[in-house]
């Protein structure tokens, strides 16, 4: 009874069985047939590629993707060409050699076994056969078709042809290939086998050496002789290159894997190196077609390939995502872009956060007013630049406050641009889009690239999403990284605390996780304060930064009564609480020193000066405390009062 597998095998035997050297119209219409026979692209690539006209890889997979499977050419044509292997007595003698010789003997397919019993009766082959000699290569491994021999593929009888066993890593024997002495035909494979995971190794392969990926027998030779410490690998085919080039790559993971393909065949080169990680060998441009290793070999000599094989190019790598490598970073140091000293890094985000009325919009405003100037704030250097302020909180107020800022200062505040739209970063990409655009056309309006884009507040810009679900607010953060990253400047959120004013600010916790800096604005009975709470890249977290709000009055309402709003004021920080206990009279003593020092000293050397009050001991306690409790900086040794620390 005959089965699917039975009528595949017969298929494919009689695809092998034509003459891939043909038209491409009939090379065309064959890979039809096959493809309504059930064949695999494989399986017209491994036959299309024994074909001396072979136009590579790319162009055999692109035609076979591109033949309907129901475009009128059925499997019996595949039959019908083959001269009635499997089904039918007809003969198509365009494709078919018939002149002079006997009929294709039927083959049944082979088994491991049948094959390794024929290639045992086969005599080992000698440097003098007709293809060693022509070649200049070595018998090792090789066989030869007793003259006796009847076995016909292709009418064509291979007795006296070399015979080379194909055989897969494990040492499996997959096919016999057979070649004809120069000009007495062309490379023929047994019927009834197939190539699957087959190849032929010139040389000793080397976990960690060189290995040459050829496309015949004569070309490897060649590159082991230019290479002695390298090996070289038969892939019986172009189309066969990228199948060995990948086996070799997964069992060799350390070799340098060189595809050296024929003249014409470079693109297909290009894409296998690529893709497995490996090199490409070029031959000369002015070289016809399926000019190889072994031709130039002959004609310039073995030292000449080895500089070529050494040449080998290895495809730039396109990486996905943007990689650097630790051993390619220089020596210097790059220090962060700062847009306000100390505080803000360009183009990075940031929240700032406190309870209502704690004067934390005032305290924005001022800092961006100076930003938009280009002037110093609160004894810090700014970058100058273009500020957006979207104020999808209160507009009016951002209005007068700035206002009351211009009044105060005596100045007209350049480059300040204040939205008064609702702004949604949750719910679809539309407002995002609106942002990016608005500062590309306020850029390109005042000539002055945007530093600063102030979002007020994140529970405005984050509307319908759930403050405490990282599913929600994570949408939020991509788009505001979306929005900082493709406008190039520092997008700072407004936010409140939450309930618990210990737990930080209100919310997803992964919000903290996400951005570069965290600032906590505070009003105690002891003053206005903004801590920087998170610090990625500058050493200034636990600084302080006081102030103070005063009032500046506006005009009179219809009713006759001030309108005022208020303008911020440097003022010296509170002290912060020490944790869980007040400030000891040690602690007391090393900050009111290295404060008044204004500048750092070692452990060592705060000991020394208290060494007629306090013990060593106690000193380094207090100056662990202390930065502890983020009023001393503590680096290499280091210590130092924070800033605004008084």
């Amino acid at each position: 009874m005959k089965n699917g597998h039975d009528d595949i095998e017969r298929a494919r035997d009689a695809l092998r069985s034509l003459d891939a050297t043909c038209s491409r119209e009939d090379w065309v219409r064959a890979g039809m047939a096959a493809k309504a026979a059930g064949l695999s692209e494989d399986d017209f690539l491994d036959w299309s590629a024994g074909g001396a006209n072979f136009g590579g890889e790319r162009d055999a997979r692109a035609v076979w993707r591109s033949i309907d499977p129901d475009g009128g050419v059925g499997a019996a044509t595949l039959y019908h060409m083959a001269g009635g292997i499997g089904r039918g007595s007809q003969s198509l003698a365009r494709i078919k050699r018939t002149a002079g010789r006997p009929p294709a003997v039927r083959t049944e397919r082979k088994s491991g076994a049948d094959l390794e019993a024929v290639l045992a009766g086969y005599p080992p082959a000698h440097a003098d056969h007709a293809y060693i000699a022509a070649k200049r290569g070595s018998a090792g491994g090789l066989r030869v078709v007793p003259t006796e021999s009847l076995l016909t593929i292709q009418d064509y009888r291979v007795a006296g042809w070399l015979a080379v066993p194909v055989r897969s890593f494990d040492g499996e024997l997959r096919t016999i290939q057979f070649i004809p002495p120069p000009g007495a035909g062309k490379k023929l494979n047994m019927p009834g086998a197939s190539f699957g995971d087959g190849l032929f190794v010139v040389g000793d392969i080397v976990s960690d050496g060189a290995v040459y990926v050829c496309e015949g027998v004569g070309q490897a030779w060649a590159c082991a002789r230019a290479d002695f410490n390298g090996a070289a690998v038969v892939t019986f085919g172009a189309g066969r290159s990228r199948t060995v080039a990948t086996l070799l790559r997964e069992r060799y993971p350390a070799a340098r894997v060189v595809i050296v393909p024929d003249r014409g065949k470079e693109v297909d080169a290009e894409s296998i190196a690529r893709d497995i990680g490996g090199a490409w060998a070029e031959l000369p441009e002015d070289k016809p077609t399926n000019y190889d290793a072994n031709d130039y070999e002959a004609e310039h000599g073995a030292e000449a390939l080895a500089e070529l094989l050494r040449a080998a190019r290895e495809p730039e790598v396109r990486l996905s995502l943007d990689v650097a490598f630790a051993d390619d970073l220089p020596d210097a140091v790059v220090a962060p872009d700062e847009l306000v000293q100390g505080l803000l890094t360009a183009g990075g985000g940031s929240v700032l956060y406190g309870d209502s009325n704690s004067g934390k919009t005032f305290f924005v405003i001022d800092m961006a007013a100076a930003i938009a100037r280009g002037v110093p704030w609160i004894d810090r250097q700014t970058e100058p630049g273009l500020v957006v302020y979207l104020a999808a909180e209160s507009p009016t107020s951002v209005l007068v406050r700035l206002q009351a800022y211009q009044r105060h200062h005596g100045v007209q505040v350049p480059n300040f641009a204040v939205t008064r739209n609702p702004i949604n970063l949750f719910e679809g990409d539309a407002d995002t889009d609106a942002v990016i655009d608005t500062v590309r056309a306020l850029e390109a309006r005042v000539g002055v690239p945007v530093r600063l884009i102030v979002g007020d507040t994140l529970a405005r810009l984050s509307s319908g999403a759930n403050e405490n679900a990282g599913q929600d607010m994570g949408r939020v953060i991509e788009r505001f990284d979306r929005i900082r990253t493709e406008c190039d400047a520092h997008f700072m959120l407004i936010h409140h605390a939450g309930k618990a004013v210990a737990a930080g600010a209100r919310g997803w916790s992964g919000i903290r996780a996400a951005i570069d800096t965290e600032i906590e604005v505070t009003d105690s009975p002891s003053g206005r304060c903004a801590e920087i709470t998170k610090q990625r890249d500058l050493a200034s977290k636990g600084e302080r930064i006081g102030f103070r709000l005063d009032v500046v009055q506006l005009g009179l309402s219809k009713w006759g009564s001030p309108i005022t709003s208020c303008v911020v004021q440097p003022e010296n920080a509170p002290a912060a609480p020490m944790p869980g206990k007040k400030l000891g009279a040690v602690e007391g003593a090393v900050l009111e020193f290295l404060r008044v020092r204004n500048a750092g000293a070692k452990g060592a050397e705060v000991a020394r000066h208290f060494e007629d009050q306090y013990t060593r001991p106690s000193v380094y306690r207090a100056c662990k405390k202390l930065a502890e409790a983020g009023l001393l900086h503590h680096t290499a040794g280091i210590f130092a009062a924070a800033r605004g620390v008084e």
